[in-house]
This record gives structure tokens, C-alpha cells and sequence, in this order.
């Protein structure tokens, strides 16, 4: 696999591996619930030829039906927006949460096409009764490449875990997209944000349609 679509499917598993639990009776742990779906995901990917011939639209699904609800979107943009967030009108902050979960899940859609035979590694988890933020630590393992690994930030709400960063090899999502977003923002204000991010939307998927 080439460089490039490694780590997008690193990112791609980082996401898909928060699948919907709501059949379970009792809430797991971050731990457990993080290494039940990703453990079903994989063998999703495994199975389904479909997804591993390119079939974007079969990934976007999964994405959207497994993957979203267990995201802190609102979050995850404003933390990404930074000190400009609360600058931002609530039509312009639902205009970038929406705008970057579009591009969050169609990258990842796309993603998730590249995937062979990794495996995935859990850690123990360091956490205590009352914690209402953890983080879960992994590592993706394939033949011949060295293992990366991904670590998944959850917070607690009520009885839902819910995660709002993802840091792979030591690099945090949010804050990578962060330095993206300064620049935007700097040079063209949140309107331009927000145009930046429709313009990229429009540019994965016609990449997709491809």
C-alpha cells in the first residue's frame, strides 16, 4: 500500500472504529467498546468487496450509519476553529460543523477503500471510575510497515461515550486541522472558512464520482 493511502486508512479505522453500540444492554467501557467495533469494522472490511474495490457510496454508509453518532462534531469544529469560534455567529458555526462533518466523512468514506490486512493492537486502559475523559490507545500493524499508533479522545456525556479528537502518531486531528483553519480565517475571515470547506467537499467528491 502506498504511503498516502496508509495513512488514510489510519485515519479512515481511527473513525470507523466507533461503531454503534445501542444493541448492547449494558454501556461498556471506552476500552471494550472501542475493541468490540473495531473488531466488527474490520471484519465488515474483510468480507465486503465491494468497499474494497472503491465502492465509495457502501463506505459513505457504513460511515454514516456506524460511525457519526458516536462523534462530538460541534466540538471537534470548534476546537479546530480555535479562539474564532466564539467570534462565529450560530449560523456560521452550524454552517462549519456541518462543512467539516462532510469533509470528515467523505475523506474517510474514501479512506476506507484502502484497506488490506491491518491489525489492530489495544492497550490497557488507565482510567478511573469517575473519569468522564479518557483516552484509548492503539496500534495499526501491517506487514512490512512500521506501527502507528492511534490514540482516541472520549468524553462522557451522560451515558454515551463520545469522541472529539483523534491523535494519530502523536499528532492530534484537531489541532493539525486547526493550523488549516488560522490560516483561512486570517486571510479571508469565517466566511471564507466556510467557503474553503464547501470548495473542498465539492472537490473529494467529484474525486468519488471518478
Amino acid at each position: 500500500m502506498k504511503a498516502s493511502n496508509w495513512m488514510k486508512f489510519l485515519v479512515a479505522t481511527a473513525t470507523a472504529v466507533l461503531l454503534n453500540h445501542s444493541a448492547v444492554a449494558d454501556e461498556p467501557g471506552p476500552d471494550v467498546l472501542v475493541r468490540n467495533v473495531t473488531n466488527e469494522v474490520l471484519d465488515i472490511l474483510r468480507k465486503d468487496k465491494d468497499i474494497q474495490g472503491g465502492n465509495t457510496r457502501k463506505a459513505m454508509d457504513l460511515v454514516e450509519t456506524k460511525v457519526l453518532p458516536h462523534f462530538n462534531f460541534q466540538r471537534m469544529t470548534a476546537q479546530a476553529v480555535g479562539k474564532d469560534w466564539r467570534q462565529a455567529s450560530p449560523a456560521q458555526q452550524k454552517a462549519l460543523t456541518d462543512e467539516f462533518r462532510t469533509l470528515l466523512v467523505r475523506t474517510y468514506s474514501n479512506a476506507l477503500t484502502a484497506y488490506k490486512n491491518q491489525t489492530v493492537d489495544f492497550k490497557p486502559l488507565k482510567m478511573a471510575a469517575a473519569d468522564t475523559d479518557v483516552t484509548v490507545r492503539t496500534e495499526i500493524r501491517q506487514p512490512g510497515a512500521k506501527a502507528i499508533g492511534i490514540d482516541y479522545v472520549l468524553e462522557k456525556n451522560n451515558s454515551d461515550w463520545k469522541v472529539y479528537d483523534v491523535v494519530i502518531a502523536d499528532v492530534s486531528m484537531v489541532t493539525s486541522y486547526r493550523d488549516q483553519f488560522r490560516q483561512e480565517i486570517g486571510a479571508s475571515g469565517v466566511d471564507g472558512l466556510i467557503k474553503s470547506l464547501q470548495a473542498k467537499n465539492k472537490n473529494v467528491e467529484a474525486t468519488a464520482k471518478k
